[in-house]
């Protein structure tokens, strides 16, 4: 797609002409800050099986960061952005359950488009309708929390009667995936900071610090070795201390972030695991969040022309909740 108009490095906004929009993109991979800029870049248009929505919140990830260093490295240029909610505005070949004004969150096609949700407009390859109650900034919270955690969990294989520890329940991953074990019916008790402690209390999770006798603690509150472990924490060099909590077992130990780590101690890594996501669960939970049952913290909110700070305040590890562009300005 041509590039029709290139804004400064700064993110300094420029007005769209009706056949063109604002969308954040990288042409070359590197760091974020050096190869993300906002473009003015053609509208595009929906293919089969796919729709275009006006974005009216988009949530951001640190996996948007990896992309831009060269994971899942795919066609030049491409967009940040996995997590839309927004207006339908047109579909494509092939769609017959949305039409077009309908409110719909779901992710992004970052593959096969050349933009993605942080953008005025977005092509979306996976989509469901907004549930009543449920805002636009709420719903563009959800998709990858609840998929990714939902999978993951399936993955370990917890059950109801499970003991099972989430490391890094402060994450929104971890966060997810301690509402969506105890809805299972497991015993969970997660590792967090005191900015969740308590939520996650109130929940019904038995919550310790990180740091020096992790062990020990997570031990004495399970009254046993754990049955199962999700590690959803930043790489930290953990591992050893999960594998303990496991009763000694590191296929019993599941995690999203060290890999390399994970090879060597014979620790379950996702990478390794069946990378087919189960995106059907999210109407359920976005109904769920719309009856107030389940949630995904928002830490801030920011107009589409302050994505730098959003990326600084991601990249600085003390986001403490989701950071959502708001491209709509809503």
């Amino acid at each position: 797609m041509e590039n029709l108009d290139t804004s400064s490095k700064d993110g300094n906004n420029q007005t769209s002409s009706p056949a063109t929009m604002r969308a954040i993109r990288l042409h070359d991979y590197g760091e974020p800050a050096d190869v993300l800029r906002m473009e003015q870049v053609e509208i595009p248009s929906p293919g089969p099986g796919r729709i275009r929505v006006t974005v009216r919140a988009c949530g951001l990830n640190p996996v948007d960061w990896v992309l831009c260093k060269g994971l899942y490295p795919g066609k030049l240029p491409r967009g940040i952005g996995l997590e839309v909610s927004g207006i339908v505005e047109a579909v494509g070949e092939g769609v017959t359950d949305v039409v077009i004004g309908d409110a719909v969150l779901g992710s992004a096609d970052f593959v096969g488009a050349p933009s993605a949700g942080a953008a005025d407009r977005a092509i979306m390859d996976y989509w469901i309708r907004i549930p009543a109650g449920l805002e636009f900034v709420q719903a563009a919270a959800l998709p990858m929390a609840v998929t990714i955690a939902y999978n993951h969990l399936k993955a370990l294989g917890v059950k109801s009667g499970h003991t099972l520890l989430v490391h890094g329940a402060g994450t929104m991953m971890g966060f997810a995936a301690v509402q969506i074990a105890l809805m299972d019916g497991a015993n969970v008790i997660a590792t967090a900071g005191d900015t969740y402690a308590d939520r996650l209390r109130s929940m019904g999770a038995a919550v310790t610090s990180y740091g020096d006798g992790m062990v020990e603690r997570v031990t004495e509150l399970a009254g046993h070795p754990v049955d199962l472990v999700l590690d959803t924490a930043p790489v930290s060099g953990i591992l050893p201390d999960l594998i303990r909590i496991a009763g000694g077992d590191p296929r019993r130990v599941l995690t999203i972030s060290d890999f390399g780590a994970a090879a060597k101690l014979g620790v379950r890594a996702s990478s390794g695991e069946d990378q087919t996501l189960r995106y059907d669960v999210l109407g359920e939970f976005a109904q769920y969040a719309a009856d107030g049952k389940f949630t995904v913290p928002v830490a801030q909110t920011f107009a589409l022309e302050d994505w730098r700070r959003a990326l600084d305040i991601s990249q600085s590890g003390h986001a403490r909740g989701k950071l959502i562009l708001l491209p709509a300005g809503n």
